[in-house]
């Protein structure tokens, strides 16, 4: 019988474009430094809706990035996982020593991104990405123009621009990715899941490298009114500032994030023969299903606990290895009831907190680039904050108001969605 043989998966490069900076560097730095990215909405007038506040994207000029023609026939979402994508790329063609730069930028050449090396073959590279509602922004208003419209004519790149692989087909157009090719939709654990699949196709020997990326732009009046009336959005629409209060006794719900995070995964083994700079390990990954609501939480924990122990098992580590956990925490009372409960039956003496005070939910994206502030609290020795926590009766460690400085080998980041989605990911100091 063939020996199975677990492959060491490492990380060789990141990218976000997120709320409160684009880039890792200006992501990172900003989210210790306790900013927050969410404000009155700006993309549309939100006068007339009862949600009126969100986490956009803002930082950035997306044509130092994308050809024009490729703006005008790509939903945001696609645009916020192409610009993460190349960022993460970048990085991992770094060699070991070298300095990571900015987000890559296009050539001359709208066709090709600017001469990244990818980290393997490109029949041995894949790609993995996340989303949750993929296009729908890009829907509704098509179908609000088409419902108002004298003459009904809808433009022929609508439906590449919503669908979900779109993302992945644009990156691997670019970039002359050949291999693997897998678009995921799990709700709010579609970021997460993506890393855990890309995870999945390097101990399967699938593939050498592999690109995950998780990206969302849901921000339309459609979705914010049906968000709304199931009472999940925070109305606190005169203090955007104060609106995201994960796990605050004060708490009103979750605002809507956007943006886009990217990792390349590779297994150490491909990582070492080509040079490559490694910024952690990808220790342990797991998910499941509660089989319990659509939206609501199993108010106990239980599917929770079961996900995060089958990844610490994975990783072989117990609940007292976890140095820093960068919990799902995203505001709502039931939802954060419940992660709260799960926690402490689970960990001790780890420090947890959320960023979704700094970045609103982002979906999709959140999963990854909640996973790039664990490998950089691993890096740095610095924790972010859980941003309006201010009253709080729970006995776990919750790192409130202010970063805070402390040695950090192992991270956990968690991510569950609608329908009983859970993730939970492991990253390790290499």
């Amino acid at each position: 019988m063939e020996e199975i043989v677990i492959k060491k998966i490492v990380i060789t490069g990141m990218g976000a474009v997120t709320p409160i900076g684009s880039g890792v560097e200006e992501y990172w730095n900003n989210l210790i430094a306790g900013a927050c990215g969410i404000d009155k909405i700006r993309q549309f007038d939100a006068t007339d809706l009862a949600v009126r506040i969100a986490a956009e994207v803002h930082s950035f000029d997306l044509q130092k990035y994308m050809p024009k023609k490729m703006i005008h026939e790509t939903d945001a979402f696609t645009q916020y996982a192409y610009v993460a994508a190349a960022e993460a790329l970048a990085m991992a063609g770094k060699k070991d020593g070298e300095r990571s730069g900015e987000n890559a930028r296009m050539s001359d050449d709208p066709d090709r991104s600017a001469g990244i090396g990818l980290p393997a073959d490109p029949d041995q590279m894949g790609i993995v990405m996340g989303t949750a509602m993929a296009g729908v922004a890009t829907t509704a208003a098509t179908q609000e123009i088409l419902t108002n419209a004298v003459h009904k004519n809808v433009g022929p790149r609508f439906v590449p621009r919503i669908l979900g692989n779109i993302a992945a087909a644009q990156i691997a157009i670019a970039h002359g990715i050949t291999g693997h090719s897998v678009t995921l939709s799990t709700a709010c654990a579609s970021g997460g899941d993506a890393v855990s699949a890309a995870a999945m196709l390097l101990q399967a020997d699938e593939a050498d490298a592999v690109l995950a990326v998780g990206a969302e732009s849901i921000l339309c009046p459609l979705v914010i009114y049906s968000l709304a009336n199931a009472h999940t959005l925070s109305r606190m629409n005169d203090d955007p500032q104060h609106s995201c209060r994960p796990f605050d006794a004060h708490r009103s719900g979750f605002v809507i994030g956007e943006g886009g995070g990217a990792l390349v995964l590779e297994t150490e083994e491909n990582a070492l023969a080509r040079g490559a700079t490694i910024y952690a390990e990808l220790a342990g990954w797991a998910n499941n299903n509660e089989a319990y609501h659509v939206i609501k939480p199993n108010p106990d924990g239980i599917s929770s606990i079961k996900c995060m122990r089958k990844a610490l098992l994975r990783a072989g580590l117990s609940p007292r290895d976890v140095d820093y956990i960068n919990a799902h925490g995203t505001g709502t009372k039931l939802g954060d009831e419940a992660e709260l409960n799960a926690l402490s039956q689970l960990f001790e003496g780890s420090a947890i907190s959320s960023t979704k005070g700094a970045t609103g939910h982002m979906m999709g994206a959140g999963g990854i680039t909640e996973a790039i502030a664990c490998i950089q609290a691993i890096r740095e020795g610095i924790v972010p904050p859980t941003l309006n926590l201010e009253d709080c009766d729970s006995d776990l460690d919750l790192v409130r108001g202010e970063s805070r400085k402390m040695t950090v080998d192992t991270a956990m980041t968690n991510a569950f969605g609608f329908g009983g989605q859970n993730s939970s990911l492991i990253f390790r100091r290499y």
